[in-house]
């Protein structure tokens, strides 16, 4: 089975790495620096144990999306297609999504935040498009080496339900394979948003306070607008009909904050190398969705504001 890896960032460069160690064969999609070091050295992965691989560039294809039209070498010829890359991309990626899939080739978005499933949709059809969401951390240094710093699991599923079937069934095997912990759902929705949720607590709110995770458990104010807008994206997605399950929002978060307190957030690695932020995918789709259905949105719009703020200031490069 061909695969094609769009957005080899840090988590990008996990599931690369990790489908190295499979039959796999693999398309490597990135941009500028990034796609000549993984064409020319390959990729650096720190793994949660402790051990360095180095995968050699000549396991993988390297497509540099920044280099003009999709070489026939690989167009159309990939079963299937990982969007990793960062929100604002996620237009371009569908692009590239559909120039590198053979005619029934399915697509999976696992970035965080909403929308990005419906934008490949709208480019490949709802019946080609797979929702997802992952929970292995990663975090990318400067010379582009990736450190896999925790493990957790891959869960992707039909939008409209039903089981893996045909080159999904495939993908989700080969996930599997990876050590990635591949589950599949019948209700993708459901997880999508309970990730969301998790994110607006922690990501905007960790990036503006310059903060490991773990600094939400021994500040009470950042707790507590953590908590203020993860509970208003819970109502959202509640008042748009998902159904979330029985959770206990501030046990949810105490326990995913306890068990990534060492960890940066992509937002604040994102702040912290001048980089956009994911934030309108982020609280932007809550506030978005809530005025939608009717419900306020306020510690949401505050975080949204302060992380847009912080990306339009002077010192911001």
């Amino acid at each position: 089975m061909r695969i094609a890896v769009l957005g080899v960032g840090s988590i990008g460069g996990v599931v690369l790495g990790a489908l190295c160690d499979t039959d796999a064969d693999l398309v490597a999609v990135s941009r500028g620096g990034l796609a000549a070091n993984l064409a020319e050295i390959g990729l650096i992965l720190h793994t949660p144990e402790g051990t360095i691989e180095m995968i050699p560039p000549e396991r993988f294809i390297v497509v540099d999306s920044g280099a003009g039209p999709v070489s026939g070498q690989v167009r159309g010829t990939c079963e299937a297609a990982i969007i990793c890359g960062k929100a604002a991309s996620t237009s371009v990626l569908a692009q590239l999504a559909e120039e590198l899939l053979v005619d029934d080739g399915v697509a999976v978005s696992i970035q965080n935040g909403l929308g990005h499933s419906e934008t490949l949709a709208h480019r490949l059809g709802r019946e080609r498009v797979l929702g997802g969401s992952i929970t292995h951390a990663a975090w990318r240094d400067s010379e582009e080496t990736v450190h896999w710093v925790g493990r957790g699991s891959v869960r992707l599923g039909a939008l409209d339900g039903g089981g893996p079937m045909g080159h999904a069934a495939r993908l989700l095997n080969a996930l599997e394979e990876a050590g990635l912990d591949a589950i599949w759902c019948e209700d993708v929705g459901r997880v999508v948003w309970r990730k969301l949720l998790l994110n607006v607590a922690i990501n905007p709110v960790c990036a503006i306070a310059g903060v490991r995770n773990g600094a939400l458990l021994e500040i009470p104010e950042l707790w507590e607008q953590g908590l203020a807008a993860m509970s208003e994206a819970a109502s959202v997605a509640r008042a748009s009909g998902v159904d979330l399950g029985d959770v206990d929002l501030a046990d949810h978060l105490r326990k995913v904050a306890e068990a990534t307190a060492e960890n940066r957030c992509s937002m604040l690695q994102d702040v912290m190398a001048g980089r956009a932020t994911e934030i309108d995918s982020l609280c932007g789709a809550v506030v978005e969705h809530g005025e939608a259905v009717g419900i306020p949105t306020p510690a949401n719009q505050a975080l949204h504001a302060l992380v847009k703020g912080i990306e339009r200031s002077p010192e911001f490069s």
